[in-house]
């Protein structure tokens, strides 16, 4: 892509993308969010009416009558963006590639962050760590993340959800709110996932086609695997086989969401046919 395509791309991107963080979400992010990472500050002494789960025994023992811990809100968030870039981003049917929906997404996000006065940071994945932009503040490193989120190619075009988590457990030190966003093709990352939101505050968005859930009749036709590069000539006039399509993603759909329950983690979902500034509303409200 030529660089001044790529410059006009950042550009409209963060004018629609600006402006939902500006107007839409203002607050909105902030009540979610913040306020989830408490810092300690300071001990005082047991007032008639504080939580008893709250003092401090070593402080306590030492001056022989009980203290508690006070603790504060974090005044500064560090926000992580996990981003899958695996081959299946490049599918769309209906308007949009889902690619396009996670780079306007995250981009929603990183703007909203800079917009608290928050870092932002992110980890591009496949089957292995693509590239990683450490936190920083400020419009220019968002653009610089956009910019990249449009043109960056990655090495392998197959997904492995626990690398990615592992790497983010293990790389960022300081508690931090970090948006796993993925179409979710991928399994066995429950535990990695688990890890990961213990120790951060992990939100998962997935982003899906809408002929990800169904096969329209269309007659015989050829289909490529886009992680996998496999092709294969099928019959989308076999009702079984459509059948058997829709049951197969709506049984992924049940276990994605069990996955998520048990880890704890919040999610939402959302298709490239929808308006997802409704989907991260929701995803806001959830966390209010």
């Amino acid at each position: 892509m030529e660089t001044s395509e790529i410059i006009q791309k950042v550009r409209k991107i963060e004018i629609k993308t600006r402006g939902l963080s500006n107007h839409i979400f203002a607050g909105q992010y902030h009540s979610a969010f913040k306020g989830r990472g408490m810092t300690f500050a300071e001990v005082r002494e047991y007032q008639y009416g504080d939580d008893v789960r709250s003092i401090d025994w070593n402080v306590t023992a030492r001056f022989g009558h009980p203290y508690v811990k006070i603790f504060e809100e974090e005044r500064e968030l560090t926000v992580m963006l996990l981003v899958d870039v695996s081959g299946s981003r490049v599918f769309g049917t209906v308007s949009r590639l889902k690619m396009e929906v996670v780079t306007e997404v995250a981009a929603t996000l990183a703007f909203s962050t800079i917009q608290n006065n928050d870092k932002i940071g992110v980890i591009f994945f496949s089957d292995k760590i693509e590239k990683f932009i450490p936190p920083k503040k400020g419009r220019k490193h968002v653009l610089h993340i956009i910019r990249e989120m449009i043109d960056f190619r990655p090495e392998s075009t197959r997904t492995d959800l626990s690398e990615a988590l592992r790497y983010f457990t293990n790389s960022i030190k300081k508690r931090s709110t970090a948006f796993l966003i993925s179409d979710f093709m991928d399994s066995g990352f429950e535990k990695e996932l688990t890890i990961a939101n213990r120790k951060h505050d992990v939100v998962a968005l997935q982003v899906f086609d809408i002929r990800e859930t169904e096969m329209p009749d269309v007659g015989l036709v050829k289909l490529k695997d886009a992680e996998t590069g496999e092709r294969m000539w099928v019959d989308t006039s076999d009702v079984r086989l459509r059948k058997s399509y829709k049951n197969a993603w709506g049984q992924s759909q049940l276990e994605l969401q069990k996955t998520f329950t048990r880890s704890g983690v919040d999610s939402v979902s959302m298709s490239t046919s929808d308006d997802y500034v409704k989907s991260l509303m929701k995803l806001f409200r959830m966390r209010a």
